[in-house]
């Protein structure tokens, strides 16, 4: 016999293809947040069974909490998938706030009124932003990190001191639930779900999110198609601000007050939810769905710190901060494996 005769291939060889698809699929990170969320439910569950952490409010009630949050991450998913990033987010809902309370209270408007008109005010804030950013090509981090200090400033100007609302209205705007059997999901959620709803619609089912994902993922390659790239980055961040203004008034319904230094360093939050989400900090990558379970997965952190009842609510931070390093270093694995 030939010395030459082949050997029949190692199982190990003929994985490997299926694996590089399987790394190189990008859902791939919002089915591990996902499975992650999973995990950290049925801890919970196991952990904390005698405590009602399995009642069906005490899921509903991620949403509940964490309401605006999940609003302004989706705006901020938006800003992300374009490659750009924002950082005004958290000013803006402070700013959104300290607006409402100001003239609801001292000024004596209806909040029906003052809602169309903070949103005015945000989504106007997010088109300057992204206009500088497109005409005067400058760096996002720049020009949001101004809008940052911008809006914290506004909210000092309207006063230093924090202004509790106490109109009936939206009293009952705060108060009001939609039953669901025995539980129950407040506005702030309801809302909260719609736009999420909205978003997922306008990402994967029309041209304006085709061409987010696009100048996202090439900017270059956009443009050579011809693609309308100063109207869509002046648009994602005209939605971030839109969202912002949003997230503040859910907050304002949730606190029942306005306060200079609300919603300090949520932009961040904010962010660490869109990349724990699955979505590329690069852009170009990423589905709105992980948004909703990287907002998932912060609150649930929280929910298991309060049941367990003997940890810092600093250990919050903690775990944000080592999840958001590994999803990084996920990410930048999957981008290596894809490249090569």
């Amino acid at each position: 016999m030939s010395a030459t005769t082949k050997t029949p291939a190692a199982p190990e060889t003929r994985a490997t293809p299926k694996a590089a698809r399987l790394l190189g699929d990008r859902r791939l990170p919002v089915l591990v947040t996902a499975a992650l969320f999973l995990a950290m439910y049925v801890g919970g569950l196991s952990r904390y069974a005698n405590y009602g952490f399995g009642e069906p409010q005490v899921f509903l009630n991620l949403f509940i909490d964490n309401g605006y949050l999940l609003v302004a991450a989706v705006g901020a998913t938006f800003v992300i998938l374009s490659g750009g990033i924002d950082l005004s987010v958290g000013s803006v809902i402070g700013f959104t706030t300290m607006f409402t309370a100001w003239l609801v209270e001292r000024q004596g408007l209806p909040i029906l009124l003052v809602i169309p008109m903070a949103l005015a005010v945000g989504a106007l804030g997010g088109f300057l932003m992204g206009y500088v950013i497109h005409n005067f090509e400058i760096q996002p981090f720049i020009v949001t990190l101004a809008g940052l200090f911008l809006f914290r400033g506004l909210c000092l100007v309207i006063s230093k001191e924090s202004i509790s609302i106490g109109d009936s209205t939206v009293s009952s705007m705060a108060q009001a639930q939609v039953s669901l059997g025995g539980d129950f999901l407040s506005i702030g959620a309801i809302v909260a779900l719609v736009v999420l709803g909205v978003a997922f619609y306008v990402l994967h089912y029309t041209r304006f999110g085709r061409r987010v994902y696009a100048i996202g993922g090439n900017e270059q390659s956009a443009m050579l198609m011809g693609l309308p790239q100063g109207g869509t980055k002046i648009a994602v961040y005209t939605v971030s601000g839109f969202c912002s203004a949003l997230a503040g008034l859910l907050f304002t319904l949730y606190i029942q007050s306005g306060d200079p230094l609300h919603a300090t360093g949520m932009e961040l939050d904010a962010i660490a939810a869109v990349v724990i989400g699955g979505t590329l900090l690069t852009g170009g990558s990423g589905y709105v769905l992980g948004t909703l379970f990287g907002v998932l997965v912060l609150g649930l952190i929280k929910s298991i710190i309060q049941f367990e009842g003997t940890l810092s609510s600093w250990w919050t931070k903690i775990a944000t901060g080592v999840l958001l390093c590994a999803f990084i270093l996920v990410q930048r694995f999957m981008t290596t494996r894809q490249k090569t």
